[in-house]
């Protein structure tokens, strides 16, 4: 197996989670929310491809893709579930504590973020990784 990311799979996601997150701005659905704070979770902890997203696409949509013209680094992209998982946590709470405008502003945050990646490729938490470590080096 090849070593890295295929790109492609990082930006399916963020279209599943740009729909998810579209769904709890419409609705306020804290619940939704949460549920999509565990698929972050997942993301963030485990790496991108044991989240549910990920790994739909390595088994389903993948398969049926041309192999990938280059590989990434996971680092970025898992750098990038950690900061969407913050997002959903405080969405997610605000809006089950019965702060909907919180809950709402986090939710957009989050959404405007993941349609960034699912539409032009741009993966916010994945520049601010690579920024960070601009300033300080990985050690090792």
């Amino acid at each position: 197996m090849t070593k890295g990311l295929d790109p492609r799979g990082p930006r399916f996601a963020a279209a599943v989670t740009s729909v998810v997150l579209a769904v709890v701005v419409v609705t306020g659905s804290g619940w939704l929310l949460a549920a999509q704070a565990a698929v972050f979770a997942i993301g963030a902890f485990a790496g991108p491809g044991a989240a549910p997203y990920g790994m739909f696409y390595r088994r389903v949509v993948a398969p049926r893709l041309a192999p990938p013209a280059e590989r990434e680094d996971p680092r970025p992209v898992r750098f990038a579930q950690f900061v969407g998982l913050a997002f959903a946590v405080v969405g997610a709470a605000a809006y089950l504590l019965g702060a909907p405008v919180v809950g709402m502003v986090a939710a957009a945050g989050a959404l405007f973020a993941a349609y960034l990646n699912a539409a032009f490729g741009l993966c916010l938490g994945c520049e601010m990784y690579l920024r960070y470590r601009r300033v300080v080096p990985a050690r090792g």
